[in-house]
């Protein structure tokens, strides 16, 4: 479905879709159900080495353009990149306690994504695999996922002219409904990256911690920020950050976090709370503005033939009273001079008037 075509359906749903898009809002900003058997990847960040390997399988298997500078040189991460329209993963250094700490982004997948709650057209879905799937058929390129999201993660093509589409991190979903490894996952050569059931994950990362005292900050990035994520991180932590963290420690974990890149001040609650009930009004402007601006514009076309009609009226009265002063004056030079004398009169008097009006005419006069 074009662009056109959804914005004509749109229009013509008028009152009964923006009645129907209240009483959603209404009930509720929850629209995706959890699916506590989804899959998710652990990122292990005292793993990661920065090789970028993931990011070329991402590049491969999804079949994007070749960036301008080689999966090779890793000098690339040294700027810290944010995903894009055709980079869907990318990996940055940063500094954390004096040292290099590497880590990928990625769409995160929320459990309910703010993307999707904030798509008027539906595009985006939340699927038991985990994944939150964008299907860009009908989409509108309204953008408003962009804003949406809380990791600033979707892309869009600005350099194509005629169907631009959002573009993320697709989970490799192709590829796990074949029974295969994201093609992040399988490039790792340092199990930075582990696949799995997200319960098993977030299983794996309490055992790492607990083998590993003082290495981990004592808190899963993901688990429920913004309302749980598929993709969740662990980081590198100072000593004093061994010490067991509870959810709502996050905060408190958030030093060496922000070193890493990572918000800390999302909340526990779904992104979609804060984005359904603003952005699920907008059917319900897409359904009037039609009406709004059709009304606007008959308004406007009405004011032009009134003006037209009194302007071409006040033309009429004024070469009435032409006509009549030179019916006077050719009646006074007759008195006087004779009819030829008024003749003559008439004619140059004629010519001029017409002279003038061709002479009006042109630089867009009526006089």
């Amino acid at each position: 479905m074009k662009r056109r075509t959804f914005l004509t359906i749109m229009g013509s749903a008028g009152v009964v879709s923006a009645l129907g898009t209240a009483k959603v809002a209404q009930a509720g900003p929850h629209t995706f159900p959890y699916y506590a058997d989804s899959y998710g990847v652990l990122h292990d960040t005292t793993r990661c080495i920065g090789c970028r390997k993931c990011e070329e399988a991402c590049n491969k298997v999804n079949h994007l353009p070749k960036p301008k500078k080689p999966f090779s040189d890793l000098t690339v991460c040294d700027t810290h990149r944010r995903t894009g329209e055709y980079e869907w993963t990318v990996v940055n250094k940063y500094k954390v306690n004096g040292k290099d700490v590497f880590r990928k982004l990625q769409c995160f997948h929320c459990n309910d994504p703010a993307c999707a709650s904030a798509c008027f057209a539906k595009c985006f879905t939340k699927h038991p695999n985990g994944a939150v799937h964008y299907e860009g058929s009908q989409c509108v390129g309204c953008r408003y996922c962009m804003v949406a999201c809380p990791f600033y993660v979707p892309g869009f093509q600005y350099d194509e002219a005629f169907d631009p589409l959002v573009q993320k991190c697709t989970f490799c979903e192709p590829l796990l409904m074949e029974g295969k490894l994201p093609g992040c996952v399988q490039a790792c050569p340092k199990d930075a990256l582990t696949f799995g059931r997200r319960s098993d994950l977030l299983r794996l990362a309490r055992a790492r911690m607990a083998d590993n005292p003082g290495k981990y900050v004592n808190y899963v990035y993901g688990e429920t920020d913004a309302g749980g994520t598929a993709w969740m991180v662990l980081s590198p932590a100072a000593g004093q950050l061994a010490a067991s963290l509870t959810p709502d420690d996050a905060p408190l974990a958030g030093d060496e976090m922000k070193q890493l890149g990572l918000n800390t001040h999302l909340g526990h609650s779904p992104m979609g709370e804060l984005t359904y009930g603003a952005l699920g009004a907008v059917p319900m402007i897409v359904a009037f503005w039609p009406v709004l601006f059709g009304g606007a514009y008959a308004i406007s076309k009405r004011r032009e033939a009134m003006y037209k009609a009194e302007k071409d009226e006040k033309v009429k009265e004024a070469r009435e009273d032409v006509a009549a002063a030179v019916d006077a004056a050719v009646r006074k030079i007759e008195e006087t001079q004779g009819p030829g004398a008024a003749d003559t009169a008439r004619r140059a008097m004629t010519e001029a008037l017409k002279a003038r009006e061709t002479e009006c005419k042109c630089h867009g006069e009526d006089k």
